[in-house]
């Protein structure tokens, strides 16, 4: 009988059913997760988030620079891993641009804002991201 896949393709993927079965659970919930944060994310985010100048750091922030660095580092982790993650899911089962834009949008690094900004003013993305506030009641992103 032919077959789809390449013998030695077959063969690794049987030697490796442990890793492939984690690979495939952990996209399943990774895609989940995205599924259920980012729609929660965009309905969350004040209508003038992409016009309105940086926010400075809070008093808190400020009084307590630990917890700010803390919370920096343990972001800009997370941030990565979903890049990574996403980058694999180009190729593997899950939503990959979504997980990549989503740790791109938690890293801090140059020209983040701007990319934020660039980012939202594609007509699908910002059409998708009103969709969901309007689902909510909530008022559509502003854009410049």
């Amino acid at each position: 009988m032919n077959s789809i896949l390449p013998t030695e393709l077959t063969q690794t993927l049987s030697d490796h059913a442990d890793f492939a079965g984690w690979v495939v659970f952990g996209s399943f919930v990774v895609f989940l997760g995205g599924m259920l944060i980012v729609p929660w994310l965009v309905i969350r985010m004040p209508p003038d988030y992409f016009i309105r100048p940086r926010a400075s750091a809070s008093y808190t922030q400020w009084r307590y620079p630990i917890f700010r660095w803390i919370v920096k580092v343990a972001k800009n982790i997370f941030g990565v891993i979903l890049l990574i993650l996403g980058i694999a899911m180009l190729v593997l089962p899950g939503q990959g641009l979504l997980t990549m834009a989503a740790g791109i949008l938690l890293m801090d690094f140059p020209g983040k804002r701007r990319f934020e900004r660039w980012l939202v003013r594609r007509p699908a993305i910002l059409r998708s991201a009103n969709w969901m506030r309007r689902r909510a009641g909530r008022i559509p992103l502003q854009v410049r």
